[in-house]
């Protein structure tokens, strides 16, 4: 295959790829998902990560129908890489893409969760004694002596549950021998490391201080002859003495070094310490080659462990890195829903953006198509039904002070025009549905305490913009409507579509837009502030809304961010300009604010501030 027929792959990536890896490692590296191989080859990380999400998932890809759906998704990746344990597992993580078999998500659900259930399981100190086992192996850059080194650590904290498996069977002597191997074979400039083997380093002890005496060979004839060392005979036994005692060399090893027809000093000890320096060169290398060959047939008797281990710990890494994202998030294994009739539904979830950031999230459930939320919510709830009727009929909602009964739950229709106050959360609904819907079909668990999702074949989201000209209508429609046409199951969620052209035209197009979702058989959401204007719509579609309750002592808007459904939802500007009134500045800042105060109606205003008031 050429390396040009990947996506994103021109001749100057090609280029680079072939001239560092080579064609077919090119190609294994983008096969095999391997952003590190790419990124040493020159590529940014930003592009290597594009490259390989086109490779390994392009179908799934493509289902991000929206500029804005893929900027969620690239959002969810970044947070879930926060969690990772390893480089490596980082680079797996930002790879992930949408799957297109539920299949191939129930799979890596079950992957994951099993990784959460190990590591849940686990004591601080071991989960301590496994991080640290990671961070060692990022240090050492994820060699194979450090993958090696890490099985062994994860081996010693005993965890042999979920994807620790994969090491528990692992054998251990011969990991042992395969690390010490794989160390003696780190050394500088490809040579034997030191310690590994005596013989060896004793060699290359004597070598080194033959070395240090030729290098100073006049010194030493001059120490000698300080000494009172006059005769020739005398000066050789002397300068033998000195041999054996700094430089580790045999006596044999010495005389035979020694030249029978030196014309003086200088050319005896010179000549000794060349021939010395020769033999010892040949006897390093030789022992060197020995030590090599007897290492590399220990890493080759060890080569299936060595190949399972490294395996084992990059697959671990990765699970534990979306175990531990789905743990700091509290979410659950969704449900799948495959048959004609599609639906989206979430009982308590939470934005994820929101809660990574620490804000306060306040749960919400919510429901299109012919969804199942009453009895299996009521299940995961572990509410018994027989006998308790108020039981049965409830979800309960922690953290809640207007919790959903079933009797509020919504019916079966697969469109929604949602309303209400600004500042109401109905964008950040449209993103946790976004996000439900997108870790779903990556396989991944979702931040609700139920949910059930049928995968889409295109994703439709677009977040408000408010820029009000033809250039961005225009542009908008070219990215929301063709998806709704190609025949497949699509789930719109669309934010103030109003914002980008005026009120009347606007709400004329948006009621053409819920009746196509309609009509194609979508899931949709709708934010907008122009209920009244969409009448009427198609009996599959809903007007759900988000109220204002007030304001509290410090004059915060408060906002109970559960839909009520089929409700029309209304703006609160009251509730704005009585704050307005009360943290006016000065009395004709005051006044204009008053004025507007009576527009909306004062006794309102005055109303809404004796309460929060009176609350506080």
């Amino acid at each position: 295959m050429r390396l040009e027929a990947y996506w994103g792959v021109g001749p100057k990536t090609r280029e680079a790829l072939t001239e560092t890896l080579g064609t077919e490692r090119a190609i294994r590296a983008i096969e095999g998902g391997d952003v590190r191989a790419l990124t040493d080859a020159g590529l940014s990380r930003g592009r290597a990560t594009r490259i390989l999400r086109r490779a390994t998932g392009g179908e799934g890809m493509d289902t991000l129908a929206t500029s804005d759906a893929r900027a969620a998704y690239k959002e969810l990746l970044d947070l879930a890489v926060d969690h990772a344990v390893t480089d490596r597992a980082a680079d797996r993580i930002r790879v992930l893409t949408p799957l297109t078999s539920v299949d191939a998500m129930e799979a890596r659900l079950d992957d994951v969760l099993a990784a959460r259930g190990a590591w849940e399981s686990l004591a601080d100190d071991d989960r301590e004694t496994v991080l640290e086992a990671y961070a060692r192996y990022d240090d050492r850059d994820g060699s194979e002596r450090a993958a090696v080194e890490a099985a062994l650590a994860l081996c010693d904290s005993g965890v042999e549950t979920g994807p620790f498996e994969t090491i528990a069977d692992l054998e251990t002597d011969a990991l042992e021998a395969a690390a010490a191997a794989l160390g003696a074979l780190e050394g500088e400039n490809g040579r034997v490391r030191e310690g590994a083997d005596e013989e060896l380093d004793r060699l290359r002890s004597a070598l080194g201080a033959v070395e240090d005496m030729d290098a100073n060979a006049l010194q030493v004839i001059e120490d000698l002859r300080s000494d009172g060392v006059g005769d020739v005979t005398a000066f050789r036994d002397a300068f033998e003495d000195r041999l054996l005692s700094e430089t580790q060399v045999t006596i044999d090893q010495v005389r035979e070094a020694m030249p029978t027809e030196a014309t003086d000093a200088t050319d005896f000890v010179g000549g000794t310490l060349r021939s010395l320096r020769s033999d010892l060169t040949s006897a390093v290398d030789e022992r060197e080659a020995t030590v090599r060959s007897d290492l590399e047939a220990t890493l080759e008797d060890a080569r299936e462990a060595i190949d399972r281990a490294v395996g084992a710990v990059d697959d671990i890494a990765f699970h534990l890195s979306l175990a531990r994202f789905a743990l700091a998030y509290d979410c659950t294994r969704p449900t799948f829903r495959t048959g004609d009739e599609a639906a989206v539904s979430v009982v308590r979830a939470t934005n994820i953006a929101l809660a990574a950031r620490g804000e306060s999230v306040q749960p919400v459930t919510y429901a299109l198509g012919e969804h199942g939320v009453t009895g299996d919510a009521l299940e995961a709830e572990g509410l018994e039904a027989e006998g308790d009727t108020d039981a049965a009929t409830r979800i309960e909602l922690e953290a809640r002070s207007n919790p959903v009964t079933e009797e509020e739950l919504p019916a079966d229709e697969r469109v929604a025009v949602l309303t209400g106050a600004n500042s109401g959360g109905k964008t950040t609904l449209l993103e946790t549905l976004c996000q439900v819907v997108l870790l779903a079909t990556m396989g991944l668990p979702v931040p609700a305490d139920c949910a059930e999702v049928t995968p889409v074949d295109a994703l439709v989201f677009h977040r408000r913009h408010a820029s009000f000209n033809a250039g961005v209508l225009e542009s908008t429609l070219r990215s929301i409507v063709p998806p709704l046409s190609s025949g497949g199951r699509t789930l719109m969620l669309v934010d103030e579509f109003e914002a980008i052209t005026e009120p009347g035209s606007a709400a004329d197009l948006l009621h053409g837009l819920v009746r196509l979702t309609v009509e194609r058989d979508a899931l949709g959401v709708f934010v907008t502030h122009l209920a009244d204007d969409l009448e009427p719509l198609p009996p599959e579609a809903r007007v759900d809304g988000i109220f204002a309750e007030g304001l509290n002592p410090d004059l915060e808007l408060l906002v109970d961010y559960q839909p009520r459904f089929g409700t029309v939802g209304r703006s609160t500007p009251e509730f704005i300009v009585s704050r307005l009134v009360a943290n006016a500045e000065d009395r004709s800042e005051r006044a204009g604010f008053e004025t507007l105060g009576e527009a909306v109606g004062n006794d309102v205003v005055q109303r809404t501030l004796a309460d929060a008031r009176w609350s506080g």
